[in-house]
């Protein structure tokens, strides 16, 4: 699974960090998810997409 963390994150002005603490994770597991080597679970995508104003699957997607 690919997704659009880092560029809608770094639109709205987010550190790594910061998404993190407000997703209650490690900034390592935010890397990690950015990078397509960690899948999260529903309930973390689910927080990400709200965090980041967008519906879950325009941020998470399969590869084409």
């Amino acid at each position: 699974m690919e997704n659009d963390i880092r560029e809608r994150r770094k639109a709205l002005g987010m550190r790594q960090e910061e998404l993190a603490e407000k997703l209650g994770v490690t900034r390592q597991t935010i890397n990690a998810i950015e990078n397509n080597k960690y899948h999260p679970t529903l309930e973390l995508a689910m927080k990400v997409a709200r965090l980041l104003n967008a519906p879950v699957e325009s941020i998470f997607h399969l590869p084409d």
